[in-house]
């Protein structure tokens, strides 16, 4: 059996892009540590380990983006409430999109993400941090 997917990825991505703010990866660049900003890396930390991530970024998995940002949550995360832009990237702007919509739907403002994704900000020469597992 078939399944029928009403509305595909892609779609949804390409809806995500026409109301969200993406920022050029020359400008994200020249924003890596500014007072007021933070950069969101949605991407698994298996992939923060092997492929690095933006210095100064922090990790939320998709999976928790919403239960971290909502401050009625028992998991929010202070840093939601701080009044910076937000600035959130994925490996290739997928997982961004998606994850910038729901921040934005949610009432958390402002938010953009990355055009292109870590992909496009190593092919552009951003800085890399290593990302090391906790122990």
């Amino acid at each position: 059996m078939a399944l029928n997917i009403t509305k595909p990825v892609q779609q949804m991505i390409a809806e995500a892009n026409a109301v969200i703010e993406t920022v050029p990866v020359a400008d994200a660049v020249k924003l890596v540590g500014t007072p007021g900003v933070t950069f969101i890396d949605v991407r698994d930390p298996r992939e923060l380990w092997r492929d690095g991530s933006i210095p100064g970024a922090i990790n939320v998995t998709r999976g928790m983006l919403e239960m971290w940002i909502d401050p009625q949550s028992p998991y929010a995360k202070d840093y939601f409430q701080s009044g910076n832009k937000f600035i959130f990237f994925c490996a290739s702007a997928w997982r961004s999109a998606l994850a910038t919509k729901t921040a934005q739907d949610m009432g958390l403002t402002p938010v953009a993400h990355l055009e292109g994704g870590l992909s496009a900000w190593k092919k552009a020469g951003g800085p890399v941090a290593r990302v090391e597992p906790k122990k």
